[in-house]
């Protein structure tokens, strides 16, 4: 049972690791992305698919362009689509799997190295995002990103606000992942970068002159700061819950190895008691009771020995 026991106890823990929600570092970038997402999914009224709308970002953040697209994902798949800079081929699929999606475009201009700093490197255009939402709800705030991955050939992002490269340098397509990584690739055909995934694009080139003290970003609206808030409560609450739920679920695990090794047990027992020699039953007054058979040698008298 020890063993069992221990197993399952192993089991619980994986699961409760996998599960236990992960609590991602809430920096200016991502608190962007779930405000941008909130005042996008605000220009669908009576939207139709396959149509581009554009949003109106926040009064404190003029500059900054979104749009918003909903498409099905199986188009999505078969036809791919152009959406402003970003061609997207076929073969992109989203994960996990829904119906329609939305994808968010943003275009942060003058707000590019506010939100996105790269010490060491200069800016040939702005930052361009791409990210994708699941569109059952196009009411929901905080919606975590879903997953779109090329497939066949990958998004391709033709910028059209690009510097002229500084003689003796090199430009290079950056991009920047959800969880906080940069990535540097080549830059095709001078202007164009390529990517598999979401995220936020631009191009750039190494500088070494001083850079200019970094801009605190603006705070979000006081609106959707408390739906932040309460999404965190949401958190907080949920792993509790969640927490409780997974004890209960290994007190019952190990309750249930008990009572199958306490079965196991006694079956072992019945059969054994099964493979031994049967008992003959006898009646004695009103009750059964198993009689012993006699002995397989028969007694000698003694008288039998003498001569």
């Amino acid at each position: 049972m020890g063993l069992h026991v221990r197993s399952l106890t192993m089991l619980i823990i994986l699961i409760w690791v996998v599960w236990w929600p992960k609590v991602e570092a809430q920096t200016p970038a991502r608190t962007l992305d779930v405000l941008l997402q909130d005042y996008a999914f605000r220009a669908f009224h009576r939207p139709k698919t396959g149509i581009q709308y554009n949003a109106s970002p926040p009064s404190n953040l003029t500059g900054i362009q979104i749009y918003v697209l909903r498409l099905r994902s199986g188009s999505l798949f078969t036809r791919g689509v152009m959406y402003r800079e970003f061609a997207i081929p076929v073969g992109v699929i989203g994960y996990p799997y829904v119906v329609r999606l939305v994808l968010v475009y943003q275009d942060l201009g003058n707000w590019s190295t506010t939100y996105y700093p790269l010490p060491g490197y200069m800016y040939l255009a702005p930052v361009l995002g791409l990210l994708a939402y699941d569109a059952s709800n196009l009411s929901a705030k905080n919606l975590q990103e879903l997953e779109i991955h090329a497939s066949e050939k990958p998004i391709s992002i033709e910028f059209t606000q690009v510097q002229s490269v500084p003689a003796g340098l090199v430009a290079k397509c950056v991009r920047f992942t959800l969880n906080g990584q940069i990535n540097f690739t080549n830059v095709v055909s001078g202007n164009k970068c390529e990517t598999y995934e979401q995220g936020h694009f631009s191009i750039v080139v190494e500088s070494t002159s001083p850079l200019p003290p970094p801009v605190q970003p603006p705070p979000p609206s006081q609106r959707h700061a408390g739906g932040g808030n309460g999404s965190r409560v949401g958190v907080i609450v949920g792993s509790v819950v969640g927490g409780v739920a997974l004890l209960v679920l290994l007190a019952l695990l190990i309750l249930w190895v008990w009572k199958f090794n306490k079965r196991k047990k006694m079956h072992q027992m019945e059969k054994a008691a099964d493979a031994g020699e049967a008992l003959h039953m006898t009646t004695v007054g009103n009750t059964k009771a198993p009689l012993a058979t006699s002995t397989r040698t028969q007694p000698t008298l003694e008288t039998e020995y003498v001569p």
